[in-house]
C-alpha cells in the first residue's frame, strides 16, 4: 500500500479497507436470510423458531456492542478490529456443525457476540482519519458495505446451496472474512503510526479538528451523562428495527406472501440493498452541501436523518402491493430511507465524542438499536403468521418519524456555530 495511488489520498484507501470489511460483515451475517426457507425445512423449523434463531443473534450482538467499543478503545483499532473478525469469520463457518434450530441458535450468538465490533470500529476510523466536513462522505462508504455485504448475499448464498449444499454457504462467506482480517493486520495503522501516511495529508487531518464540535465527552461517564448521546441513541433504538427486518425477514416475506421459490429470492431479494447503498451516499452527500449553504455541522447531520425518515412511508404502503415486483419496490424505498437516516446518525458519532471514546460511545448507542431491532424481532415471531407483515411495515416507518422528533428534540444545536467546508 502507498500514501497515494492515482493522487488518492490514504485516508480513502483505509477507509476502503473498512468498507470491505463491513462488506464481508454482513455477507456472513446475511447468509442465514437467504438459507432461512431451506434452513426452515430441514430442521421442520416454524417462524416463531427462526425468530429465536435471529435473536440469539441479536441478544448477543446488543451485548457485546458495548464491550466491543470499549475493546476497540482499550486495544486500538488494528488489534481490536482483527480479533473480531477472526471470530466472526471462524463463527460463521461453524454454522455448518448445526443439527437443529438449537444449535443454530448457538452459533448465531457466537456470530452476534464478534461481529458487533465492525459499526464502532469504522466509527473510530472515520473519526482518527478524518476532519469533520469528510466524515459524512466517509462514513456513508463504509456504510455502505453493509448494504453490498446484502446485496452480495442472495445470488452468492443460493450458488452454494444449489451447487452444493447449505453447509457450504456458511464455509464460503466465513472464509472471505477471514481472508480480510489478514489483509486488515496487514494494511491498517492508525494515522500516527502509519509509515505511508504524508505530512500534508496529516497536516489535513489535523488541522481539520479545529472545524469540530467543541465539548466533546472524553471518558465514559461522561459519553452516558451527555445529551448528544442520548439525541444519538434513542433514535438508533427506534429506527434499527426497520433495518434488522429487512435484513433478517425479506425472503421470508417473499415466501408467505408471494410463493416465490430460491430461485426468485435471488433475483429479487438484493434490489432493496442496492437502494441502501444510495441511501448512504446521500447521507455522504447532503451534509455537506447543506454546509455550505449555512448549515450547522449538527443541523446538517438532523436535516439529512428526517428526509430518510419522511422515505420510510414507502415500506409502510407495502400492505397495498399488486405484485412482488412493487413490494421489491418498496422495500427498495426503505433501504434507501434507513441507510440514509442511519448514516446521519452514526456520523454524529464522529463528531460529538471525542476519539477516545467514538468506540464507547458508538458501541453504546448501538446496544440501544439493537435492543430495538431485538424487541420487534420478538413481536414479528408472535405475530407475522397469525396478522401478517402488513402492521408491521407501518410502525416502521411510526418508529422513524418519531425517532426524527427525538433527534430533534434533544439535539437542539453546536453553539450557533457554522462549519463551512
Amino acid at each position: 500500500m502507498t500514501g497515494r495511488i492515482s493522487k488518492l489520498p490514504l485516508r480513502w484507501w483505509i477507509i476502503g479497507l473498512v468498507t470491505l470489511g463491513t462488506i464481508l460483515n454482513y455477507l456472513a451475517r446475511s447468509t442465514l436470510s437467504v438459507a432461512a426457507p431451506t434452513l426452515k425445512e430441514e430442521f421442520s423449523m416454524s417462524t416463531e423458531d427462526y425468530s429465536w434463531v435471529v435473536l440469539a443473534f441479536q441478544a448477543s450482538y446488543t451485548v457485546m456492542q458495548t464491550v466491543a467499543g470499549t475493546v476497540l478503545d482499550a486495544l486500538g483499532t488494528r488489534l481490536g478490529f482483527f480479533l473480531f473478525a477472526v471470530g466472526w469469520a471462524l463463527a460463521n463457518m461453524a454454522h455448518a456443525m448445526a443439527t437443529g434450530w438449537q444449535s443454530l441458535a448457538f452459533f448465531r450468538a457466537l456470530l452476534g457476540g464478534t461481529e458487533a465490533a465492525a459499526i464502532p470500529a469504522g466509527a473510530k476510523t472515520v473519526s482518527q482519519w478524518f476532519p469533520p466536513r469528510e466524515r459524512p462522505l466517509a462514513t456513508s462508504l463504509f456504510q455502505m458495505g453493509t448494504s453490498v455485504g446484502n446485496m452480495i448475499a442472495p445470488p452468492l448464498v443460493a450458488f452454494c446451496i444449489l451447487a452444493w449444499n447449505w453447509q457450504a454457504a456458511f464455509i464460503v462467506t466465513g472464509a472471505l472474512s477471514l481472508a480480510w482480517a489478514g489483509l486488515w493486520w496487514w494494511g491498517y495503522r492508525d494515522p500516527g503510526a502509519h509509515p505511508k501516511l504524508t505530512e500534508a495529508e496529516r497536516a489535513v487531518i489535523v488541522s481539520g479538528q479545529s472545524e469540530d464540535v467543541s465539548g466533546k465527552p472524553a471518558t465514559r461517564k461522561d459519553v452516558l451523562k451527555s445529551r448528544s448521546f442520548w439525541a444519538i441513541a434513542v433514535p438508533r433504538f427506534l429506527s434499527e428495527p426497520a433495518w434488522q427486518t429487512f435484513n433478517f425477514f425479506i425472503p421470508l416475506y417473499l415466501v408467505a406472501v408471494w410463493k416465490l421459490d430460491l430461485k426468485s429470492i435471488a433475483l429479487w431479494a438484493w434490489l432493496p440493498f442496492l437502494a441502501a447503498d444510495f441511501g448512504s451516499l446521500a447521507a455522504g452527500l447532503l451534509p455537506p452541501w447543506l454546509m455550505k449553504r449555512g448549515a450547522s455541522l449538527l443541523s446538517s447531520r438532523k436535516i439529512t436523518m428526517t428526509l430518510g425518515a419522511l422515505c420510510m412511508v414507502g415500506p409502510a404502503c407495502i400492505g397495498l402491493a399488486t405484485s412482488p415486483g412493487v413490494a421489491i419496490a418498496l422495500f427498495c424505498v426503505g433501504g434507501f430511507a434507513h441507510q440514509m437516516l442511519n448514516g446521519a446518525l452514526i456520523t454524529l458519532c464522529a463528531d460529538a465524542f471525542d476519539s477516545r471514546t467514538v468506540g464507547t460511545a458508538s458501541g453504546m448507542a448501538g446496544t440501544a438499536a439493537w435492543v430495538g431491532g431485538m424487541l420487534f424481532t420478538l413481536l414479528i415471531g408472535q405475530s407475522a403468521d397469525q396478522f401478517g407483515y402488513n402492521p408491521l411495515f407501518v410502525a416502521l416507518a411510526a418508529l422513524d418519524l418519531v425517532a426524527a422528533v427525538v433527534l430533534w428534540g434533544l439535539l437542539r444545536s453546536d453553539g450557533g456555530r457554522r462549519t463551512q467546508s
